[in-house]
């Protein structure tokens, strides 16, 4: 079931700001991972990526920063 706003959107509303947040880091997993998979399955076919390692574990680092902005530094569950 999709997040549902009760009241009139309001950048400015911290709650609101939390939920877009969330949004965001569950995009940029669903990316992450549909990206990474299909890079992943054409590099076992013919090795086509050498670094691709370097920019899985890259851009992993980055998801992880952003979910740790995201869980802990923009209020997280206790707000």
């Amino acid at each position: 079931m999709p997040p549902r706003w009760s009241r009139r959107p309001d950048p400015a509303d911290p709650a609101y700001r939390r939920l877009a947040d969330r949004i965001n880091l569950a995009v940029h997993i669903a990316f992450f991972a549909a990206t990474n998979s299909t890079l992943w399955f054409f590099h076992e076919l013919n090795g086509a990526f050498p670094r691709l390692p370097w920019v899985t574990g890259l851009w992993g680092l980055g998801l992880l920063v952003h979910g740790f902005y995201v869980v802990k530094l923009s209020g997280g569950e206790n707000q």
